[in-house]
């Protein structure tokens, strides 16, 4: 740790592939790795990836980034891990390898067990005690169903052969040799078996869901030494994984949003917006979910969050369904050339509303047509609705909180959109902070791994030299009007 060449690799295994970067102590990126994910459909609704082809992205993307790096792999002081959540994943203990494919969080195939619990009345207390709603997208079914639907796993699982993990904790056990089975408090949030009070896995909801504990992983630190490397991916043994979060919550600590009421929007294909809420979790009124933040220091703090379903997908839709564009990047440059949106304004509920609305038959609308209505317009109003659905978020989290968001710090691909950011400071009535360094989520994981074997440089907030800031120039007259015909015409979607 006293060597001057100290790196940490932050390894974000995402939905479509997996990331590595290669970092020095100031966090600074010196390599970076990228490989693909096939995905697998095997029926409508379902969504699988095979863990090997998992693995082997995380092997070929770390030695990429240490090649570009043009750093010896005994250079590597720490390793940080970021993930896909509430994805699947079940393994032999004793081999490593796994029963079958991963179920990805995307998979809808459990939506008849969750609407039989619901029907059951299991739903409110399942809520309270998660912070979550009873949903697919959570761990908890997707293990019921591979218990039930493979040929002598449940009596595997209850005699111990077997564990269960979300894809850190499966990672972490190829990293480990096999020596370790383990996860973070932020993953284990995302599973509906963790309790918020007891920050523990729960006897009582592991038996409403059907799932041995014997399955479960011990859950560990966000940052702080969770395991060592150990005869794996070309990596010297002893390396510390000192650092694990899901991609969310990675990127709420890569924001340096560590204090209550600090916020972060990340704009992928829908947009996550998270506000750390301190160190008790809040019960959300307002159709949000409660989660973890992080654990350190033996320190839990919590989130709200808030999803909307279509983000940067409604500038594909643009592109890919009325061809108005040829491509995502033009549509900046075409909005501008029209001060507004002539009136028109376009309700992005093309896979129904998420929250805090959770209305899935709801359609998307595009009101406000007349003969003057150009492609410009349509191309500004679809900015606008982007930034207007994060109003409504924005304002479930303050009423949740009890406290006002003084500035929002955003990320991911669609933050590159200098108008979009405006217009979402304007519609907010708050400062938009857009680091210059996007991928928030594996600085997360680097900034947890170094805080997690004392690198502090690894865990400084950045400067004003590092961020561009939007600040609101729309007066509140204006906003007011748009925010109540955005209001209007979400009613009728």
């Amino acid at each position: 740790m006293e060597s001057r060449n100290a790196f940490v690799v932050a390894i974000d295994q995402g939905t479509t592939g997996t990331t590595v970067l290669v970092v020095d102590r100031q966090m600074s990126v010196r390599g970076r790795g990228y490989c693909e994910i096939p995905q697998i459909f095997p029926r409508p609704g379902w969504v699988e990836h095979d863990p090997e082809a998992i693995w082997q992205s995380v092997c070929q993307a770390l030695t990429q980034a240490v090649t570009l790096a043009v750093i010896s792999p005994s250079e590597i002081a720490a390793i940080g891990i970021t993930n896909q959540r509430e994805t699947t994943v079940m393994w032999e203990r004793s081999t490593g390898k796994a029963v079958g494919n991963a179920i990805v969080w995307q998979d809808r195939r459990t939506s008849e067990i969750c609407a039989e619990m619901k029907r059951a009345g299991l739903e409110p207390d399942i809520r309270r005690k998660t912070g979550l709603v009873l949903d697919p997208y959570f761990s908890a079914t997707k293990i019921a169903w591979m218990l039930d639907h493979t040929d002598g796993l449940r009596a595997r699982a209850d005699s111990g052969e077997v564990a269960f993990g979300t894809i850190d904790s499966f990672l972490i056990h190829r990293l480990s040799g096999g020596l370790t089975h383990i996860t973070d408090a932020s993953n284990a949030s995302r599973t509906l078996l963790f309790d918020l009070s007891t920050r523990e896995f729960s006897a009582g909801l592991c038996e409403q869901f059907r799932v041995p504990m014997a399955l479960l992983p011990s859950i560990g630190p966000s940052s702080g030494i969770l395991a060592h490397t150990r005869g794996a991916a070309s990596l010297p043994d002893g390396i510390p994984i000192a650092g694990v979060a899901g991609d969310q919550q990675a990127a709420l600590y890569g924001q340096d949003c560590r204090h209550p009421g600090d916020a972060k929007c990340t704009f992928g294909t829908g947009a996550f917006l998270l506000m750390n809420v301190g160190k008790r979790p809040i019960a959300s009124h307002s159709g949000l979910l409660g989660t973890v933040a992080w654990t350190i220091d033996g320190e839990t703090e919590f989130a709200l969050e808030g999803s909307a379903f279509i983000a940067g997908a409604l500038v594909q839709w643009l592109r890919d369904g009325l061809g108005i564009i040829n491509s995502a990047s033009e549509i900046e440059a075409l909005a501008r050339t029209v001060p507004d949106a002539g009136g028109v304004t376009m309700v992005p509920a093309l896979a129904g509303l998420g929250a805090p609305h959770w209305r899935p038959d709801a359609r998307g609308l595009i009101a406000g047509l007349t003969r003057g209505t150009t492609r410009a317009h349509l191309a500004r109003a679809a900015l606008e609705a982007i930034a207007l659905q994060n109003v409504d978020l924005m304002s479930a989290m303050q009423a949740d909180a009890g406290r006002p968001i003084r500035q929002l710090r955003v990320d991911g691909g669609a933050a590159a959109n200098n108008l979009l950011l405006q217009l979402q400071a304007d519609f907010l009535g708050v400062p938009i902070v857009r680091p210059r360094m996007l991928e928030s989520t594996a600085l997360g994981a680097a900034k947890l791994a170094a805080r997690g074997v004392g690198l502090t440089q690894g865990d400084v907030e950045a400067t004003s030299a590092d961020v561009d800031t939007f600040e609101p120039n729309m007066s509140a007259e204006v906003r007011d009007a748009h925010l109540a015909r955005w209001r209007a015409v979400v009613a009728k979607a």
